[in-house]
């Protein structure tokens, strides 16, 4: 699977308004939805905030990898936001959060979540990845870096 596959383009925020996390997540959860009509916005933010609550998904380094899943999704999908100034999302390591990869699965996707999951996981340890993506001063930078990414795997 091929992250680029899964990224809804539409979708992608270079510089992330909200400054706290619950903000945040409706953010990424309004504009997820308006580019994909099978979301509805209210639902998403609910999935997402339900997941919050069992453990923060922002696993360190600048970044958090909100998830969900969704009940009549036909689809992976996944978007990408950074924040320029940072967000405290709780984060495992105590530091802001910049970079925000969502990922939304269907319900029963069954192995294709993990594999998604530590596809995207395994991008993020990647300083020179985090980097680029902190530097990406276009969408076609972000989609550039992830293509690259991609290509490695």
């Amino acid at each position: 699977m091929k992250i680029m596959d899964i990224l809804v383009k539409d979708a992608v925020i270079l510089d992330i308004k909200s400054q706290e996390k619950p903000a945040v997540l409706d953010e990424l959860a309004s504009k997820l939805a308006a580019a994909e009509p099978e979301l509805d916005a209210e639902r998403l933010l609910r999935v997402l905030t339900e997941r919050e609550s069992l453990q923060s998904t922002g696993i360190g380094d600048g970044v958090a990898i909100p998830h969900g899943k969704m009940e009549g999704l036909p689809r992976l999908v996944a978007s990408f936001a950074r924040s320029t100034s940072g967000v405290d999302f709780d984060s495992i390591d105590g530091q802001k959060t910049h970079l925000f990869f969502l990922l939304v699965v269907p319900e029963h996707s069954g192995g294709q979540h993990l594999k998604a999951l530590a596809r995207i996981s395994r991008f993020f340890r990647d300083a020179s990845f985090r980097k680029a993506l902190e530097e990406a001063t276009s969408e076609a930078d972000v989609f550039r870096a992830i293509e690259e990414e991609d290509a490695k795997f």
